[in-house]
């Protein structure tokens, strides 16, 4: 790290010198230092190559080029005002401070007799387009979703929320990685006392670097993740998410090189929500909210409730492991396969889905290692896995399911229920930026617990959740919705 408060000498020299050592121009084939004679004084450029909008740059060399010559301060004045046409210009006092923008992608400018320079947004980011969320699909609806660079993905929610109220705060996290976190809110929205707790949380962090972004400052920013596989912030790529979840009144932390944005607060019920259920119309959307939510139970139930019926009907379930080995055994090979279906290229998965469909299926079952149950429970509660919006509660589901079927191998009936009911107390103590882990059910509210299982039509949604304690609490006024008079008799 560089020595804080390095500052301006009015001798060029020095300052350059300064610059190029400690940004090691001579080892890097990246930084490029370009010295030049303007107006009759020495200066130089600092860049990153790949950063710099190269046609801006030769516009600009191109003004600068035939210059008479003038003094330093007057030439300074002039270059800043006249002859850099850039939107964004920063006059710096501190060659740190200089040194840092330079490597954050920005061009610095410095000039014999001046003790301070310039730093030049010339930044040409690259950067895939956007594109549809491969977890956040929906029928109907935007195609466009968040990518690796920071910029866009204000870009992309400001145009949908064109407010002057809408804050966008840029950090820099990371000793050595200077990471740009933006914090994002509704300032006539969003708590002001959650607001500066994320901030707080944010600005504490003291690490060099940053290098699995959002996940990072998730474990950095949130107590108790370390035993706790439930999520307590929520993920998206879809910019529509997170355009609504501002106008909550929540709060949006956008990560340079990650294309996942944190919403938080997140409780339990917030992970079970999916943008498909607001695209199609209320019933429709209602409806697939009731399918979900049966999904996602018996992605946790349904083994460990058919394991716990076998054991205390005393069936038999033929198979030359025991019915907990079985169990146990599937999951793990159900995970193997998961796994693999990541790292192989995209060619090859339906290959893989066929070897393991022949393997753990047909051989499995007919070289009696598994009984055809087993198979089928198990295939049910992994598909109804992937019915659950979020992954980060599908893994911490998986463990949970895996946990009962230990209780009932354990203690039966009594391990089930003690085990299942421990779960829930857990639950209930936990809390997300200080807002209960599992509300509107613990504390119960009735007209938001209703939401979790029914989709509120758009027209009646007239006020934020309360839990958030937002600034403005009415979204809108309420709409009648009576039948329309028929215009063609007027």
């Amino acid at each position: 790290m560089a020595e804080a408060g390095k500052v301006f000498s009015k001798q060029f020299q020095e300052n350059y010198d300064y610059l190029f050592c400690k940004l090691g121009a001579d080892i890097n084939y990246d930084i490029i230092p370009y010295g030049l004679l303007v107006g009759g004084n020495q200066g130089a450029f600092f860049m990153v190559q790949g950063f710099v909008d190269d046609t801006v740059l030769a516009m600009l060399l191109s003004n600068i080029s035939a210059l008479p010559s003038m003094p330093a301060q007057e030439l300074f004045d002039a270059l800043k005002e006249k002859y850099f046409p850039v939107s964004q210009i920063e006059v710096v006092e501190d060659l740190d401070r200089l040194m840092d923008g330079v490597l954050m992608g920005q061009t610095a400018f410095i000039l014999d007799g001046m003790a301070c320079g310039l730093l030049l947004d010339l930044r040409a980011f690259a950067a895939r387009g956007p594109q549809e969320p491969d977890l956040e699909k929906v029928v109907r609806g935007s195609r466009d979703g968040f990518t690796e660079t920071v910029v866009y993905n204000t870009q992309l929610i400001r145009r949908r929320i064109r407010d002057e109220n809408l804050r966008t705060k840029m950090l820099q996290i990371g000793r050595r990685s200077k990471t740009d976190v933006c914090l994002c809110y509704i300032e006539d929205v969003a708590n002001s006392h959650l607001v500066d707790m994320v901030l707080e949380k944010l600005q504490a962090i003291d690490i060099d670097g940053l290098p699995m972004a959002e996940k990072s400052i998730e474990e950095l920013i949130t107590p108790g993740m370390i035993w706790n596989p439930f999520p307590k912030v929520r993920y998206t790529e879809r910019p529509d998410v997170a355009a609504e979840h501002l106008l909550e009144g929540h709060i949006l932390v956008l990560v340079d090189t990650s294309p996942s944005v944190i919403i938080l607060p997140a409780t339990y019920f917030y992970h079970f929500q999916h943008a498909e259920e607001f695209r199609q119309s209320p019933l429709v959307g209602g409806y697939l909210r009731v399918v979900r939510m049966i999904a996602i139970f018996l992605s946790v139930f349904i083994l460990p409730l058919w394991y716990l019926g076998v054991v205390e009907q005393g069936i038999s379930i033929p198979g030359s492991v025991s019915v907990f080995g079985q169990l146990i055994i599937a999951e793990i090979v159900v995970d193997i396969i998961r796994l693999a279906a990541i790292h192989t290229p995209s060619p090859l998965t339906t290959s893989l889905g066929l070897v393991a469909a022949l393997l753990v299926g047909n051989l499995s079952v007919d070289l009696g290692l598994f009984s055809t149950h087993v198979v089928m429970y198990t295939a049910a509660a992994a598909t109804a896995s992937f019915a659950t919006p979020s992954y980060e509660l599908s893994m911490a589901h998986r463990l949970v399911r895996v946990l009962l079927i230990c209780a009932v191998f354990a203690g039966g009936k009594i391990g089930f229920w003690l085990t299942a009911a421990g779960v829930f107390f857990f639950l209930a103590r936990s809390k997300s930026f200080g807002i209960p882990y599992l509300w509107p059910l613990v504390p119960f509210q009735a007209s938001a617990f209703k939401e979790i299982f029914f989709r509120t039509p758009i027209s009646k949604q007239i006020y934020r959740p309360t839990i958030l304690q937002p600034k403005n609490k009415v979204r809108q006024k309420p709409v009648d919705l009576k039948d329309e008079k028929d215009w063609r008799k007027h």
